[in-house]
């Protein structure tokens, strides 16, 4: 598995024990398409902050390929951005998404 992210957020990730690549919006796009063609990873999780859609800005470089699964992830920015009002509702939205229902603590 690896991360594309940018260096803020890249920190986390590297303490989780996962190989990240920094990029910055101008330079997502071709550190994207190289980690896809260097075929290394099964799993390429991608920052929606850098990439909006990675589905469909790399259908080119994923035809005739089954790996690496482009996996969107949300941009912690966008969750403490000043257009978030209730950041504890965003992230109960995002869990609703990713799992199908809520957890309350």
């Amino acid at each position: 598995m690896a991360v594309l992210s940018d260096a803020e957020t890249a920190t986390g990730y590297r303490l989780a024990g996962v190989f990240v690549v920094e990029a910055t919006p101008e330079t997502a796009q071709a550190e994207l398409e190289k980690l896809i063609t260097e075929g290394q990873y099964g799993l390429v999780a991608v920052d929606t902050g850098l990439i909006t859609d990675p589905l469909t800005s790399t259908a080119r470089v994923m035809r005739g390929r089954d790996l690496p699964i482009l996996l969107p992830i949300p941009s912690l920015k966008d969750a403490f951005s000043p257009d978030t009002v209730d950041a504890k509702a965003y992230m109960g939205k995002l869990v609703r998404e990713t799992i199908g229902f809520d957890i309350k603590l």
